[in-house]
Parts: C-alpha cells; sequence; structure tokens
C-alpha cells in the first residue's frame, strides 16, 4: 500500500486516525498494531506470517539473552543475528548469487543451477535493520529488553516506517512506546504538525516527485544509440529529485500524528559542499546505523589510515549492497566510498579554496553521476548512459521540456536548493522543533486544504504513481 494512493488517503488513514483518536488510552498502541499488520499483509499477504514468526523468535532470543549469564549473552547474540542476516541474504541475495554463479557456469561450459526466483518482501531491509539495533542495543546493555511481545511488534511493524524508512532505532522511541502523550486534546498542536507535514511530503511526492518519475522514466527508456547528452542530463537530475521528494516527510508526519517523534532521515543534502558532508545530510537514519553498527567495531578512525580508508570503502559497498541485489548498487556504493576517501585525502581542502557556490555544484556533480549506477537496470545501461553525459555522441535530439515539467523542476530545484541561503537552515530547525510554533498553523489551514485536494485530483486522475523504495 503506497502512502500517495488513493486507497491509503481516503480509507486506511482517515479510518486508522478515526479509530486511533476514539480509542481508550490504553488501547491506542493495539490500534496501531492491527491497522499496521493489515497494512503489510495488503501488500505482502504471503510474506506477513514470515515477518510475525522472526519477530517473535526474535523477542524471545533476546529475553533469553538478558537473562543468561554474561558467558552465554554471546550465544543468544550471534542466533539472533544469524536468524536476521539469514532472512535478509535468503530473500534479497539468493537471486543475485544463484544469477552470478549461472553466469559464470555458463561462460565455462557447466549446467546451470536450476533455481525458482524468491520473491522480496516488501520492507525486509527496514525491518532486518531495525531489529538488528535492537538485539545488539540490548545486548551492549544500551537499555532493558521490553517485557510485552505486542510492545516489540509494534516497534517493527508500526506501518508509516515499514516500508520507506526512517531506520528507528529501539533506543530512539522506547520510551514513546508507553509514556508518550496520547489523547487527541492534549496533543492538538503534534497532531496539527504531523497533519501538515504528511501534506507537505504528499505534495512533494504527488506535485514534484511523480512529475521528474515520468520525465526520468521517459528518457532512460530511450536506446543509448539515440541518446543525446541534453536529454541524458534531464533525466539524471529528474531522477536526483524523484527519489529525494516526499517519501520521509509522509512518514514523520504520521508517526507525529500519533505521538511518535520519528528521527529525521534528510537535511537539504543537495546543497552539500563534499560527499563527506552529503552522507550527514541523506538518508540520516541509514548513515548512523552504517557508522554505529559497522564502521565504528570495524576500528573506526582509531586505526590505521589505509585500514580507515579501507573500513570506509567496505562499509559503503555494504550500503550500496543495502539498497539492491544487483551489481550497479554495490559499484554505487564503491563510488561514494571512494569520494569520501578523496575527501579525505585531498578534495575537502580543495573545497575549501574555491567556496561554497562551486564546491556545491562539483558534489551534486558527484551525486548525479553516482545516480546514474542506481537508476539503471544494469551495468550496461549506466555505461552507456554515461558516455552520453560526458561525451558529444553526435545525436541530434531536441531537449523539449513541456509547461508542466519547467514549473514543476523550477519548484524542485528552489526546495532542494534554497537551503543554502543564510538563516534558512536555522528556520527549518525552528519550524520542526519550536513548541511554541504550532499556534501559527491556523493560518495554514487553507493553503494545506488546497495542497491536499491537488494532491487528491492528481492521484484519482493519474495513472502514475511509481513509489521506488519498494526496490529495497
Amino acid at each position: 500500500m503506497v502512502f500517495s494512493s488513493n486507497f491509503f488517503l481516503l480509507y486506511f488513514l482517515p479510518l486508522f486516525l478515526l479509530a486511533y483518536y476514539a480509542a481508550p488510552r490504553s488501547w491506542k498502541n493495539a490500534v496501531i498494531l492491527c491497522f499496521s499488520l493489515f497494512f503489510y499483509a495488503w501488500g505482502a499477504p504471503v510474506f506477513i506470517f514470515t515477518l510475525l514468526a522472526v519477530v517473535v523468535i526474535d523477542f524471545y532470543l533476546v529475553k533469553k539473552m538478558d537473562e543468561a549469564k554474561e558467558a552465554h549473552k554471546k550465544i543468544y547474540v550471534l542466533a539472533s543475528v544469524v536468524v536476521n542476516v539469514g532472512l535478509l541474504a535468503y530473500f534479497k541475495y539468493a537471486n543475485f548469487f544463484v544469477d552470478n554463479i549461472n553466469g559464470l557456469f555458463a561462460a565455462i561450459g557447466w549446467n546451470t543451477v536450476p533455481w525458482i526466483r524468491i520473491a522480496l518482501p516488501i520492507g525486509i531491509s527496514f525491518f532486518t535493520f531495525e531489529s538488528l539495533t535492537y538485539t545488539i542495543d540490548v545486548y551492549r546493555g544500551v537499555h532493558k529488553p521490553l517485557r510485552k511481545l505486542s510492545d516489540y511488534l509494534l516497534y517493527i511493524i508500526m506501518f508509516p516506517k515499514l516500508i520507506a524508512g526512517p531506520i528507528v532505532r529501539f533506543a530512539e522511541i522506547a520510551g514513546q512506546i508507553d509514556s508518550r502523550e496520547r489523547e487527541q486534546w492534549e496533543t492538538r498542536d503534534h497532531v496539527l504538525t504531523g497533519l501538515y507535514r504528511f501534506i507537505i511530503g504528499l505534495s512533494k511526492k504527488v506535485l514534484i516527485a511523480n512529475v521528474m518519475a515520468t520525465e526520468a522514466d521517459r528518457i532512460f527508456a530511450i536506446p543509448s544509440a539515440e541518446l543525446s547528452m541534453g536529454l541524458a542530463w534531464l533525466g539524471i537530475v529528474a531522477y536526483s529529485f524523484q527519489i529525494y521528494y516526499g517519501y520521509s516527510d509522509m512518514a514523520l508526519g504520521i508517526g507525529r500524528m500519533m505521538g511518535f517523534r520519528f528521527p529525521e532521515n534528510f537535511n537539504n543534502p543537495y546543497i552539500s559542499q563534499s560527499i563527506t558532508e552529503f552522507w550527514r545530510r541523506w538518508h540520516m537514519t541509514l548513515g548512523r546505523w552504517m557508522r554505529d553498527y559497522l564502521y565504528i567495531p570495524l576500528g573506526g578512525n582509531r586505526v590505521s589510515k589505509r585500514r580507515m580508508y579501507m573500513n570506509l570503502w567496505l562499509v559503503f559497498l555494504l550500503s550500496g549492497l543495502w539498497h539492491g541485489a544487483a551489481w550497479n548498487f554495490i559499484i554505487w556504493g564503491a563510488f561514494h566510498g571512494l569520494f569520501l576517501i578523496l575527501d579525505r585525502l585531498f578534495l575537502l581542502k580543495l573545497y575549501a579554496r574555491i567556496g561554497k557556490v562551486p564546491s556545491v555544484l562539483l558534489t551534486y556533480l558527484i551525486v548525479l553521476t553516482g545516480w546514474v549506477f542506481f537508476r539503471a537496470e544494469n551495468l550496461q545501461q549506466a555505461g552507456a548512459y554515461l558516455r552520453a553525459m560526458y561525451t558529444f555522441n553526435g545525436v541530434q535530439e531536441t531537449v523539449y521540456a513541456g509547461p508542466e515539467l519547467i514549473f514543476f523542476m523550477f519548484l524542485a530545484v528552489f526546495f532542494a536548493f534554497f537551503g543554502m541561503w543564510k538563516g534558512v537552515e536555522a528556520w527549518q530547525d525552528d519550524l520542526l522543533n519550536n513548541e511554541a510554533r504550532p499556534r501559527s498553523y491556523k493560518y495554514l489551514f487553507v493553503p494545506m486544504l488546497i495542497l491536499l485536494v491537488l494532491c487528491l485530483a492528481y492521484t484519482t486522475g493519474a495513472h502514475f504513481n511509481p513509489f521506488i523504495y519498494f526496490r529495497f
């Protein structure tokens, strides 16, 4: 079920909010859990039982680990990690592994391995990482395990964050599961804050990202021999905005309406002045997860420079693989890992010398180049697309942009880069975190209502509503 679909907007979300606010305080978590189970079963009815089985196993393994003697704790944590990583490896990477083995066998003349392809459960990458954080943090003593299975199930399967993140660590919301303010009238300001955040995210997704997706898909479908340089650049710029706009805002908005404060996931990433800064602003919950559960355990910055560079590169190889089981995702991760190393070697000094605007433009150029690997169906297409971007291939094709594309491209560029102006980021932080601010939200009611109506009109009349995070 997609947040920007008519079924979600007109039926699921209104019914959920009605049930949630009408329920007694002691039943509100049960309402979230029931609707979350329905939400997941709607999109993956076959896999809901697999998810529930793994959650139950994980819950009791961690409970036993907490009760065990110190010498036996590692056995339980290892078992939990094996269950979660094994689940992810089987469902997400088995096809990739067998395809590569069969490709190798075919090249040397051997018989290929017969294989029935495995379907990918939605959201598996997100809930696997959240399960691992729960296990590892309990083992490290960051927090105590939950007493009730229903609370753990709620943490894992809560529908706003289930299919597109953010990756929420249990320690970040542990206190909110039981002790958040839950009464509608006690939290009406937070409800408005969440509702407006959701509508803004929905508008970004429906009115900007979908338009960008239409153009990106059209251009990436053009045969490489017919792709001009101008079209190639237009396509990848459109894709960079398609993948950025809307998703986390909707999740954070719904969470806020329920009284949950999920961590921010994006912070004006396209105004970054280096790839190092980009990864402090882009998919921040994934970056922090990779840092705390992979990079630091591998030694972090405490090892030799050569080892540190290798650790960085390895972590981003794995980050690419986390996004998708294909070589182009692995290359994308390696590409970003390379530039993180180059930042430390000399690029950060170069950026400091050339100034803010050139640094932002150069970083965005690097990010766009990386997005080609991320968007392309395979390495062959990625290579051909990059050649079209960076060489004058002689293809003569007029780059036509209609009024709708020009208008929404302008909005996309403006909102992606307006954080460069002095004071804008401070204003954004105040808008998100200042508790006195919701009182002024009554003035936003009419604009938000107009945006919501526009989004509903668009989703009703359009048949194109991609949700690319299903790939992960």
